[in-house]
């Protein structure tokens, strides 16, 4: 059982308080912008976790069994980079200095990768309180298949802003259903917003909410070190994946504590000091005013110990991982394979191998090849928002993760979109696993703010979204999908793979099994497609490919689409060929992963000769860039309508005879 360290004498704590404090005030004068409200209300707390009880080691930031710490509220980032540099991080006390500033490692929100000690991107409210939840899951399922190997919890600090954004809320209720007893968030309550009080927006009982939800609360004055301590006591009293219940811990703090002036007011929320109440409050602390980002030796020296006895933690944990690996030999083979996310050289080919040979939906061919990639690849779990069946990304012969049963890899999200999202992408940041989330295209929009900081973040997500377009049918526009795919390709960093056949589900569940640095959406069809003449795999995991090739001569006409759109274009193709035109199809299942292609494939696949037209059945826009200013594309600029499938495709100019006529016109 991991023991905090003793507390610090009295004089000591208060230095270390007030050095947290000022290194965080000082950075946030110097760069004339920032949020020096949550660092100064935050710093009791903060100091008492991080330098007696939170486990950490700043030689090895990514230390298996350390403790991860969440800020949720980002905008207070100043109150994290003051902690790493004083815990040990290779964040020198120059990199403080040029907080918020071009090309540092202290930017004006927390970003991951980027920060030795930062955990997860954070800023955008809410996000960071699932991303937590995200973690905390994830070593459930790690402890699960791994017992007695971990220790270690999930550490928060939540803001007012946070607690009242949507996702915190359904991240919360699943965290409490689950019962993540290793979750432990500090909610900062202040009570002051940017732009006022939170009486004016905000009057419930927090507390209350939380324990309806199942979590354990705590109530505390957040600047009383006794009570604190006390907190953090009766949380660590507990193995933290045997305690059944996450836990708040209220903390009544001030805004901008110590500022004489600004205490307790929004105008310390989201501006600096200023020069007059920076030095009066260095003055009401005893502080030296000069120099800026002082740091007492005495206060240098306890955070050196603090690191060298986590060290020793560490190194002890090093050796309860060799002797627990050696009596569990069943166990090791699966650590290094999760640990390490393995998956096989040859993925594409078994992926392909396993391929249905028949006509259906995509969402149904890519459900095969996605169990084949589960029996190659133990660290792919994921789930659904209540949407497994019309999905079909359950994953067979497994379990549903539940409350005290964490060996499955069937997650239950509920319908909570945000929250399935946000959740995946701090699953993703733990380690171990490579999670993926289901539901109807049309609900990516709830999902995009974590699809967003994924791409951010640089982390392996996957996204399946099913019934991809008007196409869905009956549901009609409420449910049909027109700008989304779009949408999705707007967001940098983000691989999009909308694919046409089962060789193409192949193509993209294999590219997004291996790709390591970003999210990849997987877009599937409800309605079945037809079988397209048979290409080798290899091309379709360029992104893009020559399908149909012309004959007696250079193509006088390119036909570009994606999806179920590409037997259009096929069919499309075999009449105007039959008139006398020649005409190449180029599939395009994912146009990002083409783009990034070299420039002699892009030009032989796509030979800056003829005319081009585009087929898809979503926003038109983004086509332009493939085809030209005077190419053509077929799109849905409007909504969609209720009606079966085939009569929307009439009605909408999506079937092949209506898709030649319109070439041919164009041709004229």
């Amino acid at each position: 059982m991991f023991k905090p360290a003793p507390a610090a004498a009295p004089e000591l704590a208060r230095l270390g308080v007030n050095s947290i404090k000022f290194l965080s005030v000082d950075a946030i004068e110097k760069a004339n912008s920032g949020h020096p409200g949550l660092p100064m209300g935050a710093a009791d707390y903060a100091f008492i976790l991080w330098s007696r009880y939170l486990q950490y080691d700043p030689r090895d930031p990514h230390w298996l069994d350390r403790d991860r710490f969440v800020l949720s509220a980002g905008h207070g980032s100043m109150l994290l980079y003051s902690l790493l540099h004083l815990a040990g991080y290779d964040l020198p006390l120059d990199e403080l200095k040029r907080f918020r500033q071009w090309d540092s490692k202290t930017p004006g929100h927390p970003e991951v990768h980027l920060t030795p000690g930062v955990e997860c991107t954070t800023g955008p409210l809410g996000q960071g309180f699932a991303n937590g939840v995200g973690m905390a899951l994830a070593a459930q399922l790690a402890a699960a298949r791994f017992p007695g190997l971990f220790h270690h919890r999930i550490w928060g600090i939540v803001s007012d802003g946070d607690v009242m954004e949507g996702v915190a809320s359904e991240a919360a209720s699943l965290a409490g259903h689950l019962g993540l007893g290793n979750l432990v968030y500090l909610y900062d309550d202040n009570r002051i917003t940017l732009d006022g009080t939170l009486e004016e927006a905000m009057s419930e009982d927090v507390a209350k909410r939380f324990a309806a939800y199942g979590w354990r609360t705590i109530t505390i004055d957040g600047h009383d070190h006794t009570q604190i301590a006390a907190a953090f006591d009766e949380v660590c009293s507990v193995d933290p994946f045997a305690a059944q219940q996450p836990t708040l811990i209220v903390a009544r703090t001030h805004i901008g504590h110590g500022a004489p002036n600004k205490h307790d007011t929004h105008k310390v929320h989201g501006e600096p000091l200023g020069q007059a109440e920076l030095e009066a409050t260095k003055r009401a602390a005893g502080w030296p005013l000069e120099p800026s980002f002082h740091v007492p030796d005495e206060v240098k020296a306890l955070w050196a110990r603090r690191a060298e006895e986590l060290g020793r933690v560490h190194e002890a944990w090093r050796t309860h991982e060799q002797t627990w690996l050696a009596e569990h030999p069943e166990s090791a083979s699966l650590y290094r394979t999760l640990r390490d996310r393995v998956v096989p050289a040859d993925l594409l080919n078994q992926l392909d191998a396993a391929a249905p040979q028949e006509t259906d939906a995509t969402r149904s061919l890519a459900s095969v090849i996605e169990q084949r990639a589960a029996q190659l690849i133990p660290s792919l779990v994921g789930g659904d928002a209540d949407l497994g069946g019309s999905t079909k990304t359950p994953i067979k012969d497994s379990p549903k993760v539940a409350a005290g049963a964490f060996d499955g890899r069937n997650l239950r999200f509920g319908i909570r979109e945000h929250a399935m999202a946000s959740m995946c992408n701090g699953m993703a940041l733990y380690g171990f696993f490579i999670p993926f989330n289901s539901t109807f295209l049309t609900f990516s929009d709830y999902s995009r703010p974590a699809i967003r900081l994924a791409a951010l973040s640089h982390l392996q997500v996957i996204h399946v979204f099913t019934h991809d377009s008007i196409f869905l049918g009956e549901d009609g526009p409420t449910h049909q999908s027109v700008e989304h795919i779009a949408a999705l390709r707007l967001i940098p960093n983000v691989d999009v793979w909308r694919p046409a056949d089962a060789h193409e589900c192949a193509a993209a569940w294999s590219a997004a099994l291996q790709r390591r640095d970003g999210p990849t959406e997987l877009i599937l069809s409800r309605q079945k497609v037809a079988a397209l003449p048979l290409v080798a795999v290899a091309d379709a995991a360029r992104g893009g490919y020559v399908l149909v090739r012309e004959q007696g001569g250079a193509p006088e006409v390119t036909l570009l689409s994606t999806g179920s759109e590409v037997e259009v274009a096929v069919a499309a193709a075999k009449r105007l060929t039959a008139e006398g035109r020649r005409v190449r199809v180029v599939s395009l299942p994912c146009l990002e992963l083409f783009a990034r292609q070299e420039a002699a494939y892009r030009e032989a696949v796509l030979p800056n000769v003829g005319q081009r037209v585009a087929i898809e059945a979503g926003r038109s826009d983004g086509w332009y860039r493939w085809v030209g200013r005077d190419g053509l594309v077929l799109g849905v600029d409007r909504f969609g309508a209720s009606a079966p499938a085939p009569v929307l495709a009439e009605k909408f100019g999506f079937t092949g005879e209506q898709v030649a006529a319109r070439v041919q016109d164009f041709l004229k």
